[in-house]
């Protein structure tokens, strides 16, 4: 067991440190440390030395040189059970540092301010820092080293407990903690300076490596199933998306509503005008756009209210009384997300123990890579985050598509883009009134948005993620009453779709862009 007598103290975050360095003083430790962490201690009378006293060699290069030397790494590094390393210690008059205490500068903290200067940013990379808490991680068996706030109640404890020691297990502990901390870091300042130095022209190269840092935000229920388990981590350097929900009532969110909230949040976002969405199990069940968002809401959920009961509903506007009292009388749902609520909103959904009421405050489209484990590895890929060029749109039929069915048309293209593939979407005007989704073939598609849609099919547009593979798919959308479909084009059975559609009098555009997603 490790007896701790001196602790090197350098800390960017000083969240509890006073106090810990105050217990630490009653034990008859002697710290010491550097500039403003010195100087903290001080000012708090406890007992500390500078670092340029202990080492006889001032900080210098702006404070860039402050811990790099062998009094301190020789006192880091020294096995206690090697008669040579001992021996060397005492030729050169190095004492032994028993414990560090070191967070990092803030570089992450930085990089998120508003217009910060690149030569700020590089100030803020720790290189004494992350050396010391590496050398003493390496020493784990002489040497304690701490590097979260968090840990201070429980190392305390230990020195309390076992007269200034502390346990090889928690010694172990510590150390694991920061080769991952440390490796955390390195991975935020690769990615910034990658992002930040990359030629424009290169930005759409995926990288030949790929470092990606996660923390835990929470542990959830369940996986998919309740014999999974499941959690909740936030990607580090990230500040926006799904890590921002703020929870005002309701259950904890389970791995499922988290999977099905992000659905509704990419499709929601894609909107101008007021608009609403119903999510169940990964798809869009509706999704409207109206003048209010009441009437958004109202013809999201009437396009599939059976599979709207247990849904998500996702607006992008502010939640008012109509639309909540809309909301209200529709039956059960598990989540609402909106940027915001109006007074008295909330109030109205007190009583709704189980539905989860959520905030989230911003709805703009992020580029990001999204990333699909597999086995043994991972497959990553751009966002697709492509619109359509409308002045590019080619119609291929004799029938061309009025100025409001094209409206409706871009409407649902931007749906399927957002629904499992195969998908089908049926429009009038800017919402839905029938989806397929998830179907192995195309044309089963076309019959189960059909089936959804009802009477409402006549005289609606059809959007299709991809290509038509046959002809029957046309069939079945005109014995549907359709009267103009978009898709990508680019099949060898165009021109027999083409003829189908100049058939049944159905206008046809081609987009050229194709937007599957599995």
């Amino acid at each position: 067991m490790v007896k701790v007598k001196r602790a090197l103290i350098s800390v960017s975050d000083k969240t509890g440190l006073v106090d810990f360095a105050r217990e630490l003083d009653k034990l008859g430790v002697e710290m010491l440390s550097t500039g403003g962490t010195a100087k903290l201690l001080r000012d708090n009378n406890i007992r500390v030395k500078e670092v340029s006293e202990y080492t006889g060699f001032p900080e210098m290069l702006d404070g860039r040189v402050k811990t790099l030397h062998p009094k301190i790494h020789g006192g880091l590094l020294a096995l206690r059970g090697n008669p040579k390393h001992m021996q060397s210690l005492k030729e050169h008059e190095i004492g032994l540092i028993d414990m560090v205490v070191v967070n990092l500068y803030p570089f992450e903290k930085t990089t998120q301010k508003p217009k910060v200067a690149i030569e700020e940013v590089i100030e803020n990379i720790d290189i004494g820092g992350p050396s010391m808490l590496r050398s003493a991680a390496k020493n784990h068996r002489d040497v304690a080293v701490v590097c979260d706030p968090s840990y201070y109640g429980r190392v305390m404890d230990e020195l309390k407990k076992n007269n200034g020691g502390l346990s090889e297990e928690l010694m172990r502990e510590l150390a694991i903690k920061v080769f991952a901390h440390t490796g955390r870091y390195d991975s935020t300042i690769h990615n910034y300076l990658n992002n930040y130095f990359k030629p424009q022209a290169a930005s759409s190269v995926l990288p030949q490596e790929l470092d990606m840092s996660f923390e835990k935000i929470q542990d959830l229920r369940y996986g998919e199933n309740p014999h999974q388990k499941a959690a909740f981590y936030k990607e580090k350097g990230s500040f926006r998306g799904l890590i921002n929900l703020k929870q005002l009532q309701g259950k904890e969110l389970s791995f499922n509503n988290i999977l099905d909230l992000n659905s509704t949040y990419e499709l929601v976002k894609e909107f101008s005008s007021p608009a609403a969405v119903v999510v169940k199990h990964n798809n869009p069940c509706g999704a409207a756009e109206d003048e209010s968002l009441e009437k958004s809401f109202l013809a999201a959920h009437k396009c599939d209210p059976l599979s709207a009961f247990g849904g998500i509903v996702a607006l992008n506007r502010k939640m008012d009384l109509k639309t909540a009292k809309a909301i209200l009388r529709s039956g059960f749902l598990e989540c609402i997300v909106a940027p915001g609520f109006d007074n008295g909103v909330a109030e109205l959904f007190k009583d709704k123990k189980n539905l989860r009421l959520l905030q989230l405050d911003e709805l703009k489209p992020t580029a990001d890579y999204e990333l699909k484990r597999v086995s043994g590895g991972l497959l990553l890929q751009d966002k697709d985050l492509a619109t359509l060029d409308t002045g590019k749109l080619k119609v291929v039929t004799k029938k061309r598509p009025t100025k409001n069915e094209i409206e409706s048309l871009i409407f649902g293209w931007i749906v399927a883009k957002h629904t499992k593939s195969n998908a089908i979407i049926l429009t009038r005007g800017r919402k839905t009134v029938g989806i397929g989704a998830g179907q192995m073939s195309r044309v089963d598609s076309v019959r189960i948005a059909k089936m959804k849609a009802g009477k409402l099919s006549k005289g609606s547009c059809l959007a299709s993620d991809a290509f038509f593979p046959k002809a029957d798919a046309v069939i079945e959308a005109a014995k549907a009453g359709i009267k103009a479909i978009i898709q990508p084009g680019g099949s060898i059975s165009d021109a027999e779709i083409i003829k189908a559609c100049d058939k049944y009098k159905i206008a046809m555009l081609f987009t050229g862009m194709r937007h599957f997603r599995h």
